[in-house]
C-alpha cells in the first residue's frame, strides 16, 4: 500500500527562500532511502510544501528515520509565522 505526506511550511517571507532550500534538503535524503518512490517541494501563495511518496509503511518509517539522523536544519522556530501541518495519507 503506498503512503504519502504532504507537509506546509509558513516562512516569514525573509526566510521563504531558505525553507524552498530546507526542503529540497530533505527531499533529497527522502529520495535516497529504499522505497521512496518520490519527494517534491511544491510552493503556494504563503507555504512552502513537501510532497512525498513510499511505497509501503515500512519505507516511510525508514525515510523519516534517515531524515531525522541527517544533519539537516528540521527546527520549528520564529522564522514560520504558523504551525507546520502534516498530513499523512494512504493510497485507496
Amino acid at each position: 500500500m503506498k503512503i504519502g505526506m504532504i507537509a506546509s511550511h509558513y516562512p516569514h517571507a525573509l526566510h521563504r527562500e531558505e525553507f524552498i532550500a530546507r526542503v529540497h534538503q530533505v527531499a533529497e535524503v527522502f529520495r535516497g532511502t529504499p522505497g521512496c518512490l518520490s519527494a517534491e517541494c511544491w510552493l503556494s501563495d504563503d507555504a512552502v510544501i513537501s510532497i512525498v511518496q513510499w511505497e509501503s509503511d515500512e519505507a516511510f518509517a525508514a525515510s523519516l528515520a534517515a531524515v531525522q539522523e541527517a544533519d539537516l536544519d528540521l527546527a520549528y522556530d520564529e522564522r514560520e509565522v504558523r504551525p507546520r501541518e502534516i498530513v499523512r495519507i494512504v493510497a485507496g
